[in-house]
């Protein structure tokens, strides 16, 4: 990469300099063999992951067996697993689409809690924070309580929770407009705190008028990725992919914003407008999630987090590394919720708050003592 760089006549031009030459050793650098090493460490993970989560279940099928089952599938190689109908029948119709969705539900909640982090320079920020959790919430309560049949084959709870969601986050976001401009991070959060208590207090309400829905309501709320097979791969899919191209495409932006707004726009960004889009691809790919797997905590807060530990800062590798530990982290907890107590299943929330809540008190006790 060639930066062009002509006269520097002042101490505000050689501050120019210095942010153009850190990102451009921050490009080279996320080429390197670290970084490459890293990404192939993530790869592997995901692989991993989806094996040990097809391969896992109340019905022993050999490891063995699943992975030449799974390389049978790809392109231009025919391998004999041979396996049963029946155990084919498992392998495709019940494990792999929950494995599928627990890697986009994860890879999406990491990310966009990589992005949050990133808009607001805070490690503390999360995928919920704009009233994301408190929408789906609102919405799955209301399409629970109302009994509603399913929509062209499709579960009628995600999508009134993805619907929930969207006009939350499009609340906050309206409320933080002032005189036609958008308003700081700050204020932002305000509003999603705001929009966020506002759709609690409804839904306590809901809950309230209709006890009996409770126990549904409730198991809703602690995550869960029970799927009857690949119709909620499908509804979760376009915004995943929308997601994360645009989140990808977005790892240079939230790099020159970590420089600071006044030297972001010297460079040519517009602070503001790029907040606002980063903001917009984040929060659709967490409402989707969200719709389809409910309320699973810490996955876009600890991954991100973990992922700058190790790998660096640039979100060169921020994001994408994210992405791939995040649909990992999330594959794997869902195998340990439904074997831990087998034949009964955990909520998969429960899992990731036993992994997150004290990853989470030691990044907040650092930020104490910083």
């Amino acid at each position: 990469m060639i930066w062009s760089i002509h006269h520097c006549t002042s101490s505000h031009d050689h501050l120019v300099v210095i942010v153009f030459i850190a990102r451009a050793n921050t490009f080279i650098d996320g080429r390197s063999l670290l970084g490459i090493r890293w990404l192939l460490a993530g790869v592997g993970a995901v692989l991993v992951s989806a094996v040990i989560g097809v391969a896992t279940g109340p019905v022993a099928i050999p490891l063995g067996q699943v992975i030449r089952e799974l390389l049978d599938r790809l392109p231009l190689l025919e391998v004999d697993s041979s396996l049963s109908a029946a155990d084919r029948a498992i392998v495709w119709d019940l494990r792999a689409p929950r494995v599928v969705l627990g890697l986009l539900v994860g890879a999406l909640l990491a990310g966009s809690g990589a992005a949050y982090q990133g808009v607001f320079r805070n490690p503390l920020a999360d995928p919920y924070l704009l009233g994301i959790a408190a929408g789906a919430g609102l919405g799955a309560t209301i399409a629970i309580v109302a009994e509603l049949r399913d929509i062209l084959g499709v579960d009628p709870v995600p999508l009134v929770a993805f619907a929930g969601a969207l006009i939350a986050v499009t609340a906050a976001g309206t409320l933080s407009v002032r005189r036609g401009r958008v308003g700081s991070p700050t204020t932002l959060i305000l509003a999603g705190v705001a929009v966020a208590n506002f759709f609690t207090a409804i839904q306590t309400f809901v809950q309230q008028q209709n006890s009996e829905t409770l126990q549904q309501v409730f198991a809703w709320i602690l995550g869960r990725l029970s799927t009857a097979g690949w119709a909620e791969v499908r509804l979760l899919l376009p915004y995943a992919a929308v997601c994360v191209v645009g989140l990808v495409l977005a790892v240079g932006p939230l790099d020159v914003l970590a420089v600071g707004d006044e030297e972001a726009s010297t460079l040519g960004l517009r602070p503001r407008a790029a907040r606002r889009a980063i903001l917009a691809v984040a929060s659709l790919g967490a409402a989707a999630a969200v719709a389809v797997s409910g309320l699973i905590g810490f996955v876009g807060l600890v991954v991100p987090h973990a992922v700058r530990l190790v790998a660096g800062a640039s979100h060169r590798r921020v994001i994408p590394l994210s992405l791939l530990f995040g649909g990992a982290f999330l594959a794997l907890a869902d195998v340990v919720a439904r074997t831990v107590q087998a034949p009964a299943e955990l909520p998969i929330g429960v899992i990731t708050a036993f992994v997150g809540a004290p990853f989470f008190l030691v990044i907040l006790r650092r930020q104490m003592a910083s």
